[in-house]
C-alpha cells in the first residue's frame, strides 16, 4: 500500500466507521485506478453470498475514494463530495472476497469537471465502478454513480 492509500483507508475508517465494520481495506491507487477490499466474511447474508448493500457500499465508496484521491492529487482541497443518484446492477453472486474498482473517467469529462467547480463552486461528475470475486475477471456489480462536489 502506497501513502495515498493509506491516507485514504484513515479518512474512511474515520469519517465513515461503517467501513471499518465491513473490514473495508484500501489495495491500491494507481494509474488513474482505485481498488477497494471487502472481506466477505463481515458482509455475509443468508445466502451466503456478500449482502447487496454491502456491495452497493463498496462501489460507491470506490468512487467516492477516486474522486478524493484525483481531487487530492489535483490540488482541490476545498470541496465536499456527495453521491448524488446511484444505479447498480448484480449479474452475478459474490461468493468470495470482493475486489471494488472504479477506473478514470474520459480526460474531458474530468477537465470540464474541474473547470466547472472553479467556476461556479458546484459540479458533478458520473463515475462508473465494478465489483468482482476473489480471483475472476468477470464483473459481478455494476455501478454507476452521479457525485456532487461543492464548496
Amino acid at each position: 500500500m502506497n501513502s495515498d492509500s493509506d491516507y485514504l483507508e484513515s479518512i474512511l475508517h474515520h469519517d465513515i466507521p461503517l467501513t471499518r465494520d465491513m473490514g473495508l481495506t484500501v489495495l491500491d491507487w494507481q494509474n488513474g485506478r482505485l481498488r477497494l477490499g471487502l472481506p466477505l466474511q463481515p458482509n455475509l447474508n443468508h445466502k451466503h453470498t456478500m449482502f447487496g448493500g454491502s456491495l452497493y457500499c463498496g462501489a460507491v465508496l470506490a468512487g467516492w475514494g477516486w474522486l478524493h484521491l484525483r481531487l487530492r492529487q489535483g490540488g482541490v482541497d476545498d470541496g465536499h463530495i456527495v453521491i448524488q443518484e446511484g444505479q447498480i446492477s448484480y449479474p452475478l453472486a459474490i461468493t468470495t472476497d470482493a475486489t471494488a474498482i472504479c477506473e478514470a473517467p474520459d480526460p474531458a469529462l474530468w477537465q470540464r469537471f474541474v473547470a466547472t467547480y472553479r467556476r461556479h463552486g458546484r459540479a458533478r461528475l458520473t463515475l462508473q465502478s465494478r465489483l468482482l470475486n476473489a480471483g475472476s475477471d468477470a464483473t459481478a456489480v455494476r455501478f454507476t454513480g452521479q457525485y456532487v462536489l461543492h464548496r
